[in-house]
């Protein structure tokens, strides 16, 4: 068996777990703790320094050669360039690098939304569909992912499109949004509903898988009110995509 380890980065929380990285299943129920508030590069790191720590001491048989963590910026060569829902000391900062050096093995970052379109398309309700692939995970924003025949096209960032007098589309159709303004489910549809078919008109898709949080209502609530040509399903690893596609990545990019 292949064994990596996925840490998922958030705003509120920060996620890990052993994954088996040929079936993307997770070896054990993953650890959570509470993202420091300041969520700075140093306090983040020292909490991930932490969850790790309980992870293997859970299983101290299994040492994973490599860790792979989820962020939610948009990252390249493994610097953080934005800071979605953390401390904005993140800009520019040597991520990477930096939960290497104290988590003393290589650490591979990339998108929080990004990860969890590897896990679909590796392991979940994108696997095997050639051509292009949405990934979407809503929920206090939006992240997406972008796949043509299997391969990742990173930070597209489509959640912050400007969309109908919105700078970002996120403040409209996030799940965020949709509590914010109790919003029903009729009229969060509508508005979802419009969104997907902007999308469409983009890129084409053959696929659209939608994930985070609110994809747990995708079958009852949201389904029937949408009206695309293109196939539209819920992500199947749901809360764990971040943690299997950050384990997946840096076990093939080590």
């Amino acid at each position: 068996m292949q064994t990596g380890l996925g840490i998922d980065i958030g705003g509120s929380g920060i996620k890990a777990a052993l994954v088996d990285v040929g079936t993307g299943e997770l070896l054990a129920k993953r650890v959570r703790l509470p993202t420091p508030q300041p969520s700075t590069p140093a306090a983040v790191a020292e909490t991930v320094a932490e969850v790790c720590a309980m992870v293997l001491a859970k299983q101290p048989d299994v040492a994973p050669r490599a860790a792979g963590a989820t962020f939610p910026a948009v990252v390249r060569g493994g610097v953080t360039l934005s800071a979605a829902n953390v401390d904005k000391a993140w800009i520019g900062e040597q991520a990477e690098a930096r939960l290497s050096e104290v988590l003393a093995r290589p650490v591979r970052l990339l998108n929080d939304a990004d990860a969890a379109g590897l896990a679909e398309v590796g392991f979940g309700a994108a696997r095997d569909v050639a051509g292009v692939v949405l990934v979407l995970t809503l929920g206090t924003g939006i992240g997406s992912a972008l796949f043509i025949d299997g391969e990742l096209v990173p930070n597209t960032e489509l959640g912050h499109l400007e969309f109908r007098g919105h700078d970002s589309v996120e403040d409209w159709v996030s799940d965020r949004a949709r509590q914010a303004e109790s919003l029903s489910w009729k009229r969060y549809g509508r508005r979802l509903d419009a969104y997907l078919h902007h999308l469409e008109r983009l890129f084409s898709p053959r696929l659209i898988v939608l994930g985070g949080g609110i994809s747990k209502h995708f079958e009852q609530k949201m389904a029937p009110r949408l009206s695309l040509e293109t196939s539209v399903t819920a992500a199947a690893l749901r809360n764990d995509a971040g943690i299997v596609g950050a384990a997946w990545y840096a076990h093939h990019h080590v």
